[in-house]
């Protein structure tokens, strides 16, 4: 289910002062989660996160990684990439499995 801003703002707006501000903490925190070769941008793949200089999504890097692929062969079809690539997008999916897991979901209900 994709949310909206407007959808998120509404029940945002409707949740106790409390509740926000808890939410702002971890939103704050999350937003300063810095992953060091991972860049974001909407213009680019969507906004997901990606190998920083590439077009090559993280959510892609791991759905080959879960289809059995090893390191070995991501780089054989990535040229571009080097493994330290692969450590960066494996701390990513690490830290954020629940946005990965949904976009693999999209990404695939798409095909």
């Amino acid at each position: 289910m994709t949310t909206t801003f407007d959808q998120a703002q509404t029940l945002v707006a409707s949740m106790p002062r409390q509740e926000r501000a808890k939410l702002f903490v971890w939103m704050a925190a999350d937003m300063a989660d810095q992953h060091p070769g991972i860049e974001f941008d909407p213009r680019v793949c969507g906004g997901s996160a990606r190998i920083a200089g590439t077009r090559i999504p993280v959510w892609s890097l791991e759905s080959w990684r879960r289809l059995g692929a090893d390191e070995e062969e991501i780089l054989r079809n990535y040229p571009s990439l080097k493994p330290s690539d692969l450590i960066n997008a494996w701390r990513y999916v690490e830290r954020h499995l629940h946005e990965i897991n949904r976009e693999i979901e999209e990404n695939e209900a798409e095909e």
